[in-house]
């Protein structure tokens, strides 16, 4: 079982980039603790909280077709470098920022675009990449454990975030963060890449709809993506609102909102575990369904929850069906798709699950003013029910696969 669970680990080039991502992922998580705190602090708006949030994903809904463009042509390596020494210099900036005393929301909001950017090149590359460092029969396992090395990140960067927050200030978490971009960069110049785009001479715009005509012709791959952008619109402003919770509904600090974190983050690591030891199993659209329909009763009963003790439970599971939904989804949209259309389509991937984020964060920051955090994410579960039961009853291509 041991074996199973870990065995794309028996690649040397996927235990290198895992670990790089690993670390950096703990510092980026270590930043958004800081950020998110620091946002509201300075503000004491929600609405600009979702904002950051927004400013933060948007870039990756807007440029990723072209990311996954420029993946399919120029080694997906070098372009993961670029978009690693950007975000580490927004990291720097900050820290500088902070330090002197002149940081303002403007500030904050602005770099969240600019690393926002660099993400949405080198997202595509990312995800085009790792298929190329194991077999094909491996790549489930692969996926869920990538999920493992974000989520474990979950755990243990707001730990640590929390402690250097409250300890030393939020200018050495944006530090700290910069300095963990070395560890990507080190792993990344140590990979042996087998795969390299090959040459050509078409225009970037026909290179896209080869990417469109290619998903169109796979039957399901439509809604999975369509799956993608529901489930993160509706699913993540859960974790972008963790702070209103731990402040606005029960009065607490950086501590419990901390806490939050760390119950969802080892949710999700249960989840990508369990994925990870199934392996390539049958039916992964139908488990994906299922699992969704749960996350949805999780959240709403997360929002609804005045118990500190069943938030955190709560807070787990919903953690746990997540991760699961994402794995299922990312192997089965993985396991479709050809190496030399996987850039373009994984960018189309990318454009739905991360474009939810924003749209969801922002639509949300809107309405919590307006109806309270509570409410707003109660409705967001019920949704996601209905989101998995559309697929279960009515549009079965997902529910087939």
């Amino acid at each position: 079982m041991f074996g199973r669970v870990f065995k794309a680990f028996l690649y040397r080039d996927f235990r290198l980039l895992w670990v790089g991502a690993c670390t950096s992922s703990i510092g980026t998580w270590m930043q958004k603790v800081a950020q998110s705190w620091l946002v509201l602090s300075i503000s004491g708006s929600p609405f600009l909280l979702g904002l950051d949030a927004f400013l933060g994903e948007i870039p990756i809904f807007l440029f990723s077709l072209v990311g996954g463009v420029v993946a399919d042509r120029i080694e997906r390596r070098r372009i993961l470098l670029g978009s690693q020494y950007v975000q580490m210099t927004c990291a720097f900036v900050l820290t500088v920022l902070i330090g002197t005393k002149t940081v303002q929301v403007w500030h904050i909001l602005c770099l969240s675009f600019v690393a926002g950017f660099a993400q949405a090149f080198g997202g595509p590359a990312y995800l085009s990449l790792v298929p190329t460092l194991v077999e094909k029969n491996d790549l489930p396992n692969a996926i869920a454990l990538n999920s493992i090395q974000f989520n474990l990140a979950r755990v243990i960067g707001p730990v640590l975030g929390g402690l250097a927050l409250t300890q030393m200030g939020a200018a050495w978490c944006f530090f700290l963060n910069g300095v963990s971009f070395i560890a990507v960069i080190i792993s990344l110049y140590l990979l042996r890449v087998k795969f390299v785009p090959a040459r050509t001479a078409e225009s970037i715009l026909a290179s896209m709809r080869q990417g469109f005509g290619f998903i169109r012709k796979q039957g399901a791959m439509e809604a999975l993506i369509a799956l993608a952008f529901c489930m993160t619109a509706l699913a993540i402003p859960m974790i972008t609102f963790l702070p209103v919770f731990a402040k606005d509904v029960f009065h607490q600090g950086p501590a419990t909102f901390t806490v939050f974190l760390v119950c969802s983050g080892l949710g999700s690591i249960s989840g990508a575990l369990i994925v990870a030891g199934l392996g390539n199993i049958q039916r992964k659209g139908l488990v994906a369904l299922c699992m969704l329909a749960c996350l949805g009763v999780g959240i709403s009963g997360f929002a609804l929850s005045r118990s500190l003790v069943w938030s955190c439970i709560l807070l787990f599971l919903a953690g746990l069906c997540l991760i699961a939904v994402f794995s299922s989804i990312s192997s089965l949209v993985q396991l479709i798709t050809s190496d030399d259309m996987r850039g373009r389509v994984m960018s189309v991937y990318n454009v739905a699950f991360r474009g939810g984020m924003p749209f969801g964060s922002l639509v949300t920051g809107w309405l919590v003013p307006i109806f309270t955090a509570p409410g707003v994410l109660a409705v967001n579960g019920l949704l996601l029910v209905g989101l998995a039961g559309y697929f279960l009853l009515v549009h079965r291509r997902v529910a087939a696969l």
